[in-house]
């Protein structure tokens, strides 16, 4: 009920103030009786004088011209208070039209009164002679005296407030229409959206509210309604004004402000109409190529087409990047069919935007071109465990802006495809020879140990860690001849190239295991002096851990 009111308290208010600028124009029009002093005035190209057309109730007799001495507007103001003042001053409804030449021209005369005067110039301005002029003027003159007669009869002022009556009527039948239309939109969108969408809104945990969808689709729906309402109002007001012959002149410039864009909006529209026919099938030709890339690519993922040395993960990048350039493509043959796209504000336009683009998105087109290189340049695929500077993880997503990788701590960390391509990217899963990756570690030993027992001892831990191959044979190198110590360097292969952390960490344990069996102390990474007893663990751990109360 309050949305209701509040609708037509709105629509009151409209009217009112639409009523007031009426009456407000009216003291003007009453003042100067001269509706064609607002008009302006088109200036003769040939002999710099100035026309301007006589008007009486809104509606255009003739035209006449000026010279410098009596000017247009000056002449065309006597001619009107002349018509109207004959009009005014008798309810005959017959008017007698007489002609008299004189040096100057031929005077028009209604009743005896001159109205207006054809010179040989108004004949030379409307290239016809100048009796024959003076005659049309004199039929016009009195078509308009008797129209003006006629109009203001009492029969017409009845006629007048009927059809006032009468459109009253209808815009408040029209007002009852907007206000019941509005309450059952109301409740019929509310009724469809909660059925449509409820089952959505349960699928993803209330993260698409039904409530929501309705109101911004009621809000749609009640701005059409009060734009209708506005103009049903706004030509209620003109042709309640157009009734009265007082006020017919106000009523057909309301209408003209309003009628004439609506028309030319509306003829523009039919004039674009095989223009917007020929955007529509070049829209379906593109949309029809692009499901036909679809289905292609489609057919290549599920393998049904083989392309050769073409790898799966270049699939849907490989579709976006043809879909782009179709519709690029299609662009540029639309553009000439675009509303406006010849006129120099829509190039100027057109042109700000690419030098906008041009000069802030430097880093991006590198970014997307990086992207593009790191795509297909076969170095990095989904699923890789890479290293890029001190980050290393899987590939989970290679973007035209950036990769995604995920740690091994589990952490999703973005690096733009610039730096990925200015950087050394070390690949732990790409197969080269077959053999695989070569995982090493470095001990250092004293010198006082046998060589060929620690070379053994470290074999003998690379054999117990899992995941390390046995053949190719892992291997021992003499890395370096230290002050204090020799450092050994264990190598063994392995494929497994995502567990290289586990992998490493247990071969540590193995390495630690081993020499502890064999008493060899590790002297990594620093040695000072020889301890009286090596230092390594006494005895095996019982698996137990010291608590408070056992101290």
């Amino acid at each position: 009920m309050t949305s209701i009111i509040g609708v037509v308290r709105t629509g009151l208010w409209t009217l009112l103030l639409m009523c007031s600028l009426a009456l407000l124009t009216l003291p003007t029009l009453a003042q100067t009786e001269d509706p064609a002093v607002s008009l302006p005035i088109d200036q003769d190209a040939q002999d710099d004088t100035f026309q301007a057309p006589v008007i009486v109730d809104g509606h255009e007799l003739f035209v006449l011209r000026g010279s410098s001495a009596l000017p247009a507007i000056e002449r065309v103001t006597h001619v009107q208070d002349r018509i109207i003042e004959i009009a005014a001053g008798s309810k005959s409804k017959t008017v007698e039209i007489t002609y008299e030449d004189t040096d100057l021209g031929i005077k028009i005369l209604a009743d005896g009164t001159e109205i207006s005067l054809v010179t040989q110039a108004d004949a030379e301005l409307d290239q016809m002679d100048i009796s024959v002029l003076a005659a049309l003027q004199g039929d016009a003159i009195r078509d308009a005296v008797l129209a003006y007669r006629s109009e203001r009869t009492d029969e017409a002022r009845v006629t007048g407030a009927i059809e006032a009556g009468m459109w009253t009527i209808g815009f408040a039948v029209f007002s009852v229409l907007i206000i019941w239309l509005r309450r059952r939109f109301k409740l019929g969108i509310n009724a469809i959206v909660r059925r449509n969408f409820a089952e959505v809104e349960t699928a993803t945990n209330a993260q698409v509210q039904a409530d929501a969808i309705a109101a911004l689709i009621r809000f749609g729906v009640n701005f059409i309604l009060l734009v209708l309402f506005f103009l049903g109002a706004y030509y209620y007001l003109s042709f309640i004004l157009l009734a009265f012959a007082e006020t017919r002149y106000v009523a057909q410039i309301l209408l003209t402000y309003v009628t004439e864009p609506v028309l030319n909006i509306i003829l523009g529209f039919v004039a674009y109409l095989p223009n917007l026919i020929t955007l529509l099938i070049i829209g379906l030709l593109t949309q029809y190529v692009i499901k036909g890339m679809r289905v292609f690519f489609d057919a290549v993922e599920a393998e049904t087409f083989r392309l050769r040395d073409f790898e799966k993960h270049w699939i849907n990048p490989t579709f976006n990047i043809a879909r782009t350039i179709i519709i690029l493509i299609a662009l540029v043959f639309s553009f000439p069919y675009i509303p406006g796209s010849d006129s120099a504000a829509f190039q100027g336009l057109t042109i700000l935007i690419g030098a906008m683009l041009s000069l802030g998105s430097n880093s991006v087109v590198g970014n997307v071109l990086a992207g593009l290189f790191v795509i297909y340049r076969r170095s990095t695929s989904m699923g890789d465990r890479i290293q890029v500077g001190e980050h290393i993880g899987d590939v989970v997503q290679i973007k035209l802006m950036e990769t995604h990788i995920k740690s091994i701590k589990n952490e999703l960390i973005s690096i733009p495809n610039a730096q990925l391509m200015n950087s050394e990217v070390i690949n732990y899963s790409k197969k080269i020879d077959g053999s695989g990756l070569l995982l090493h570690t470095t001990v250092g030993i004293g010198y006082e140990e046998p060589p060929e027992k620690v070379e053994a001892m470290l074999i003998e831990a690379a054999h117990r860690t899992k995941d390390l191959k046995a053949r190719p044979v892992p291997f021992v190198l003499w890395t370096a001849l230290a002050d204090y110590a020799i450092n050994y360097q264990i190598n063994a292969y392995t494929t497994r190239g995502a567990s290289i952390p586990r992998i490493k960490s247990d071969l540590h344990r193995n390495i630690m295991a081993v020499f502890t069996e064999n008493d060899v102390q590790i002297m990594t990474p620093s040695y000072i002096a020889d301890p009286p007893e090596a230092k390594i663990p006494p005895k095996a751990w019982d698996g137990q851990l010291a608590h408070m109360d056992d101290t």
